[in-house]
């Protein structure tokens, strides 16, 4: 085994973290991710969050708390990439989540339509 094989094995992968409690999204993401060989980590709760070491974040800002958690998380400093998600009439929660600098905040629609470029990182 080479060096860089060992690094690459010495060194656990952290899967995607993904905050949804709405089991329609939740699934139609964990299959995509499957699909897609892409480890995720669900997870229903906001206060979840706060424990979970990761690099990308994709979340429901629609959800309770989970802007404050994603903000939060954000700020701990570990995180790559923040993709929220929320309603397109929800204009003060994407304000909120813009101005918080989370990464990307697609309404619905537009996340459905991209969801397997963004399990992919491509977006």
């Amino acid at each position: 085994m080479s060096s860089l094989q060992n690094d690459a094995a010495a060194t656990p992968s952290v899967p995607l973290l993904v905050l949804v409690r709405d089991l329609l999204f939740s699934s139609r993401i964990a299959v995509a991710a499957r699909h897609l060989g892409v480890e995720i980590k669900l997870l229903r709760e906001s206060r979840q969050l706060t424990a979970e070491a990761g690099g990308r974040l994709i979340v429901d800002l629609n959800q309770a708390g989970a802007l404050d958690a994603a903000i939060e998380w954000r700020r701990g400093g570990h995180a790559r990439q923040v993709i929220g998600f929320v309603a397109h009439v929800d204009a003060e929660t994407i304000r909120r989540a813009r101005d918080a600098g989370i990464d990307q905040v697609l309404p619905r629609s537009r996340f459905v339509a991209e969801l397997e470029s963004l399990l992919r990182g491509d977006a």
